[in-house]
């Protein structure tokens, strides 16, 4: 493997060449998770999220570590490049940076190695409401197997949600600071996509591990289907981060960053979108104002639409809307047919009825996809297979128009969660991972 292709890559989706939507969205292992020893010493490898391992000089330490799917490839890439070699290649310790499934699951196989070979035991470091993020997963094992199928395009039949979780040996509430070796590993607590953020700073190398607080796309702080996030301290944290004088960024998503300038640009970037979608979010919402209302007005700063690092590729602007809301002002969004709500179906059935049937609603939804408004198209082939549940054609013409609006998303979350439905409605389902 050519020793520089990490950093073409990077190179390239800089500038604003690299295929960000598909074959190197974030959340996608490139090139079948290229692994490169970025500079001396600096192991990286990026799977669906990006493992980094550095040799402190007195064993190994690992900022993420993987996920179940993969800790096994993880484990091999690592003993490839640094071999156990009598202790001296052990795992000495990891750093959590924060309970989602795809970070936390690769240390098992190197402490089964310390324990068969006699070493000590790995030091597993997180922040301390990271134990209660692994206990509302393990009550919530269905819900989380439920919107993962659908935000991930996973297949319902085979995939389930991880049931149990190794928490860290050593947290902090704040700030902690630990040596390896030759290397000083600094954490630091941030709210962001998750209540117990670290990022990491290594002042010996200048390295930075955002964790996902920075994954080269529209902050991950909406997210339809997931508890609150946190866009305004999210912020606060990226600007502690921008001072630092990083030299290398290291993601937990994305490709690696080079280079201090682009580092505090990337970050200081994404503080402000993060700021401007809350800050618009509250103003309207200090004038009384409907969720409907905060969705269509606010949006991106047209200044940053064109940065590589900030497109909608994972979450989207609206999503982020919802959360601020959510946070600030509650479920209630404003209308108060809303408030107490007839049941769904019911609803539809008297929009059904009144529009004079299912065939009229069908021939309206299609008219509208047809001219390329497939948003109003679905809210129209909805009410008609609520209405009709065992319609085949009210499914057939659901399928289609879902999957003409997800294939103009850019967002995955929202072409994947959109797919979903319109391959519910291909088996005469209205959503297979929920059982309807």
């Amino acid at each position: 493997m050519p020793s520089s292709r990490i950093r073409v890559l990077a190179e390239q989706h800089w500038n604003g060449q690299g295929d960000l939507v598909h074959a190197h969205h974030p959340v996608t292992p490139v090139e079948r998770r290229v692994a490169e020893e970025l500079v001396d010493g600096v192991l990286y490898v990026k799977s669906v999220a990006s493992i980094t391992a550095l040799d402190s000089g007195d064993g190994l330490v690992m900022l993420d570590t993987g996920g179940p799917f993969d800790a096994q490839h993880i484990f091999d890439v690592v003993r490839a490049w640094r071999p156990g070699n009598g202790g001296r290649g052990r795992l000495s310790a990891a750093v959590f940076s924060h309970h989602h499934i795809d970070h936390v699951f690769g240390t098992r196989l190197f402490e089964a190695e310390s324990e068969a070979e006699g070493w000590e035991a790995p030091a597993v470091h997180g922040h301390d409401a990271m134990p209660a993020g692994f206990r509302r997963y393990e009550r919530t094992r269905g819900w989380n197997t439920a919107i993962n199928q659908r935000q991930f395009g996973l297949p319902v039949a085979g995939w389930e949600f991880p049931g149990e979780f190794r928490d860290p040996t050593v947290t902090y509430r704040e700030e902690l600071t630990f040596r390896r070796g030759d290397l000083t590993f600094e954490l630091h607590h941030g709210l962001g996509e998750t209540d117990d953020a670290t990022w990491t700073w290594v002042p010996e190398r200048g390295i930075l591990h955002p964790g996902d607080l920075f994954i080269w796309a529209v902050p991950n702080a909406g997210n339809p289907q997931k508890v609150q996030r946190y866009a305004g301290e999210w912020a606060t944290a990226l600007r502690q981060m921008a001072e630092l004088g990083a030299e290398i960024m290291l993601p937990g998503h994305g490709l690696p960053v080079f280079g201090a300038e682009r580092i505090r640009q990337a970050l200081l970037d994404t503080a402000e979108v993060l700021d401007a979608i809350e800050l618009q979010t509250l103003a309207l919402m200090n004038t009384g104002c409907t969720l409907d209302r905060a969705l269509h007005e606010v949006g991106v700063p047209a200044h940053l639409l064109d940065r590589p690092y900030l497109r909608p590729v994972y979450d989207h602007p609206q999503f982020l809307v919802r959360n601020v809301w959510r946070r600030f002002g509650g479920w209630y969004d404003g209308q108060p047919d809303n408030l107490l709500p007839a049941p769904r179906r019911q609803q539809a059935e008297e929009w059904v009825a009144l529009a004079g049937g299912s065939r009229a609603v069908l021939d309206r939804a299609r008219a509208l996809g047809d001219g390329g408004d497939h948003r109003m198209a679905c809210h129209l082939v909805e009410h008609a297979v609520l209405a009709d549940p065992g319609s085949a054609e009210v499914h057939a013409a659901r399928a289609e128009i879902y999957a003409a609006w997800a294939e103009q998303q850019e967002s995955s979350m929202a072409r994947n969660i959109l797919r979903h439905a319109a391959i519910s409605s291909e088996q005469g389902r209205l959503d297979l991972a929920g059982g309807r």
